[in-house]
């Protein structure tokens, strides 16, 4: 199992902005990706930004250049820096980790933190 406890979410001004954290614990050596995902209201869950073990990293095309995912040196905790924030980046961000169980990936979810864009 892996547990991940989100933080830093909160209520920003459009132009602003936010830094969330996601800390692991666990099982977390066996752990090949991690990311973050939102949801907003009356949408789907969708990728925001993922960083595998080896330091590749995707992002989604509406925060590309505006957010940027990192992560620890021991691996355990990622960063989501997200600047030039804007009304429509409003949502719950769920931060994920992948972990494989006989070949399979396994994904495991945080709580979820509120990302509230507006003046």
């Amino acid at each position: 199992q892996v547990q991940l406890v989100e933080s830093g979410g909160g209520l920003v001004q459009p132009g602003g902005s936010l830094r969330l954290s996601c800390a692991a614990s666990g099982n977390t050596f066996s752990v090949i990706a991690m990311g973050w995902y939102r949801q907003a209201p009356g949408k789907q869950r969708e990728l925001v930004a993922r960083i595998v073990t080896g330091g590749g990293t995707i992002y989604s095309d509406s925060v590309r250049g505006r957010f940027t995912i990192s992560r620890d040196s021991a691996k355990t905790t990622v960063f989501l820096q997200m600047n030039s924030l804007k009304p429509e980046d409003t949502a719950v961000y769920f931060c994920n980790a992948q972990r494989p169980r006989m070949g399979v990936p396994i994904d495991y979810w945080g709580q979820g933190t509120q990302v509230t864009v507006s003046s």
